[in-house]
C-alpha cells in the first residue's frame, strides 16, 4: 500500500475542517449509518464555539488502496510553534483559499514556513459557489504571495483545483463542477512524493504531544527510519544530543480514520503515536538505543505575553467554583504546559501566584475559559509583554504585523488609534469595493485590548489579523485607558435605586441584585479618576406619598465585558476574578487605605 503525508493550510474560516470531513466521508471511512458530528476535526467545545482549530489533528483516509495521512494545521499565529514541526512530517501541502476573500495574512504565515521547508503546494480554491467569487484574481494573488515569499520555480508552478467543500466536489475547471473529490485524491497521489525515509535503526522526531488519562504521555511524529513495535527499548535525545530518558514503548498507535488504533508495527514514513515515555517532549528525537545523533528540529518559539494567575482571594471566593486552592491551580497549569509547548509556567515571586507565558492573548484566554468551565476560580492580572535585552543592554519588545480590512470611511479612525499605540503604517491599498487594507507594524503592548475598540470604531465592519514579526527596540510609553472606574464601598447585593442614581457618573457594569464587595469594580467613571460609590443604598421611605414620586426605576442596560475584553480593559492595579458563573473586575488591593498607600509608594 503506497502512502502520502499531506498538510492542509488555510486561513481561519476558509473551510479546511469541512474539506477534511468530506474527504473522510468520500473515502468510505464512515459507514452510511454512522453518527458523525458537524466538523469532526474540531473536537473540543471551545473549538466548536469559536470555529477555530486550536490543536493540530491528524487523520488518515484510504482511497483506491492508497493511504493518505492528512494533518490539519492551526491557522492562528498564536499556535505557530506547532506549525513548523508539523510541516516537517509531511511531503506536500494543500493551500486552501476562499474564492472571494483571497489569501489572508495568517495563511501567509503558514505558507511561508511550508515553502521554506521545500514543500510543493497544491492550491485549492474553496467556496467557488459564492456569488462574490473572483477565482482568476485570487489565483493571481496566490501566485504573487508565493513569489513574495521567495518560492522557487517548481513551487510557483502549482496545480489548481476549484470546488466547494460544503457540497463535496473539486474540479480543475470552475465552470464544470464534478460529483466528488476524486480529482483532489488523484492530484495528491500524482503531485505529492512518497515519504522520504532513510536507512538505519528506528528514529522519530516528536512533533506534537498530548496527555491521555490511561496511556500517559503520547508523542506523535513521523517514523524517519527503521520500524517501531510495542515493548521495544528506546531512548529520547534532546536537540543538543543529550539523553533525556530511556524507556520501553508501551503502545504504538496510528490514525485510521479519526480513531487512534493500536498497531503491531509502525513502518518508516508513517505517522504514529507512541506512549511509554514520561519526560520526552516536542522537538526531542525518539530513537533506538544505538543512535547518538539527534534529528534536526525547530527550536520552540519564545512566548511573547505573560499573565499572573493567582488564587481567588475576594470575599466571594469559594462560593461558585469547586477548585480554588493554589495546589489545584498549579497542577492544572503543569498539566496544560505538558501538552502545550508554547506555554511556560513558573511560580511567581508573590505567594499563591503563578506566571503563565504564552504566544498571544487568544491562547491564554482559551486556557482561562477552559479552566473556568472545569470549575476553577482564579484572579488573573493584565497581560504583560515579555521583554528581551540585546547585547548592549537595550530593551527590546515584540512587534507584530497587523493587517486590517476596513470600510473606507473608517480608515482614518483606525490609522489615528494605531499611531497613538505606537504602530508604524507599512502599506495602505484598496481591497475590494469600498474597502481598504491597512498594514502596520505594531508593538504587542499597544495591541492588548485593541480588538474591542476597533470594532466599536468601525461599527463592527473591520477584520483584524496579526502575526508575530520580530523584536524591536522599546517604543516608549503607550497610554492606557483614559477613564477611571467606579468602585463599590462595601459588601452586599446591589440595589436598583442606587445604580439609577449613579448613572450620570458613568457606565454601570452590574445588574441590580448582583453580589458586590468592597474594592470590586462596578462601572466606568466618566472622568479619569477612580470614584468610590455606594451601590447598596435603598430609597428612604417616608410617610408622604405624592403622586409621581414613586415611579419605577428605569435602568440603562449594563456594560457587560466578555473575558477577552475584561483582560484588555483592566490596568496594572486591577484583576479579573474568573469563576464558573461570573467574570468580575476588582482592584488588587480591596482596602481603600491600602490602595492609597501603594499608590504613594509607587508614585
Amino acid at each position: 500500500m503506497s502512502m502520502r503525508n499531506i498538510a492542509i493550510i488555510a486561513h481561519v474560516d476558509h473551510g479546511k475542517t469541512t474539506l477534511v470531513d468530506e474527504l473522510l466521508k468520500q473515502s468510505g471511512t464512515f459507514r452510511e449509518n454512522e453518527a458523525t458530528s458537524d466538523r469532526m476535526m474540531d473536537s473540543n467545545d471551545l473549538e466548536k464555539e469559536r470555529g477555530i482549530t486550536i490543536l493540530a489533528k491528524t487523520t488518515s483516509v484510504e482511497w483506491n488502496g492508497h493511504r493518505i495521512n492528512i494533518v490539519d494545521t492551526p491557522g492562528h499565529a498564536d499556535f505557530g510553534g506547532e506549525v513548523e514541526r508539523i510541516l516537517h512530517m509531511v511531503d506536500g501541502c494543500i493551500v486552501l483559499v476562499d474564492a472571494a476573500e483571497g489569501p489572508m495574512p495568517q495563511t501567509k504565515f503558514v505558507v511561508q514556513k511550508a515553502l521554506k521547508v521545500g514543500l510543493r503546494p497544491i492550491v485549492a480554491l474553496n467556496k467557488i459557489d459564492k456569488p462574490e467569487r473572483r477565482p482568476d484574481e485570487v489565483v493571481n494573488e496566490v501566485f504573487d504571495l508565493f513569489a513574495n515569499l521567495d518560492a522557487d520555480d517548481e513551487q510557483l508552478d502549482f496545480p489548481i483545483l476549484y470546488g466547494s467543500a460544503k457540497n463535496g466536489w473539486m474540479s480543475d475547471d470552475y465552470e464544470n463542477p464534478s460529483d466528488n473529490m476524486d480529482k483532489l485524491f488523484q492530484l495528491v497521489m500524482d503531485h505529492v512524493p512518497e515519504p522520504r525515509v532513510s536507512e538505519g535503526p528506528f528514529k522519530l522526531l516528536a512533533t506534537t504531544i498530548s496527555a491521555d488519562n490511561f496511556l500517559g504521555r503520547i508523542l506523535t511524529g513521523r517514523v524517519e527510519s527503521g520500524s517501531v513495535k510495542p515493548n521495544m527499548a528506546i531512548k529520547a535525545l534532546s536537540r543538543d544530543g543529550k539523553t533525556v530518558e530511556q524507556g520501553r514503548i508501551s503502545k504504538v498507535l496510528a490514525f485510521r480514520g479519526l480513531e487512534r488504533t493500536p498497531i503491531e508495527e509502525g513502518v518508516a514514513g508513517d505517522i504514529v503515536s507512541i506512549s511509554g515515555l514520561t519526560k520526552a517532549t516536542v522537538a526531542d528525537t525518539i530513537c533506538a538505543l544505538d543512535v547518538d545523533e539527534p534529528m534536526q528540529a525547530q527550536p520552540i518559539d519564545p512566548p511573547t505575553i505573560a499573565m499572573t494567575f493567582r488564587v481567588n482571594d475576594s470575599p466571594l471566593a469559594g462560593t461558585e467554583g469547586s477548585k480554588v486552592t493554589s495546589r489545584m491551580i498549579w497542577d492544572r497549569l503543569l498539566k496544560e504546559a505538558e501538552g502545550n509547548v508554547a506555554l511556560k509556567v513558573t511560580r511567581s515571586t508573590e505567594a499563591e501566584a503563578f506566571e503563565v507565558a504564552g504566544r498571544g492573548e487568544l491562547q491564554l484566554s482559551v486556557l482561562i475559559e477552559t479552566m473556568r468551565r472545569e470549575g476553577f476560580e482564579l484572579g488573573v492580572s493584565r497581560p504583560q509583554v515579555v521583554f528581551k535585552e540585546d547585547e548592549n543592554g537595550n530593551k527590546l519588545e515584540p512587534v507584530e504585523e497587523v493587517v486590517i480590512d476596513v470600510d473606507d470611511e473608517h480608515s482614518g479612525a483606525v490609522v489615528q488609534k494605531l499611531s497613538e499605540r505606537k504602530a508604524d503604517m507599512v502599506e495602505m491599498r484598496p481591497s475590494g469595493v469600498g474597502r481598504t487594507r491597512l498594514v502596520f507594524h505594531a508593538p504587542t503592548r499597544g495591541l492588548i485590548g485593541y480588538q474591542g475598540e476597533l470594532l466599536s470604531d468601525t461599527r463592527g465592519t473591520a477584520i483584524m489579523n496579526r502575526v508575530f514579526f520580530e523584536y524591536q527596540p522599546h517604543k516608549g510609553k503607550i497610554t492606557g485607558r483614559h477613564t477611571g472606574v467606579l468602585i463599590a464601598m462595601e459588601q452586599g447585593d446591589a440595589v436598583a435605586f442606587a445604580l439609577w442614581n449613579l448613572e450620570d457618573r458613568g457606565k454601570i457594569m452590574i445588574d441590580p441584585g448582583e453580589k458586590v464587595y468592597g474594592g470590586m469594580i462596578v462601572g466606568e467613571h466618566s472622568r479619569d479618576n477612580d470614584l468610590e460609590v455606594n451601590v447598596l443604598k435603598g430609597k428612604k421611605l417616608s410617610n408622604v406619598r405624592a403622586s409621581g414620586t414613586d415611579e419605577a426605576v428605569r435602568l440603562t442596560p449594563p456594560m457587560k465585558l466578555t473575558l477577552e475584553r475584561a483582560l484588555a480593559y483592566i490596568q496594572d492595579d486591577e484583576l479579573v476574578e474568573v469563576t464558573p458563573e461570573n467574570i468580575r473586575l476588582r482592584k488588587v488591593y480591596l482596602d481603600p487605605n491600602e490602595r492609597k498607600r501603594m499608590k504613594k509608594k509607587e508614585g
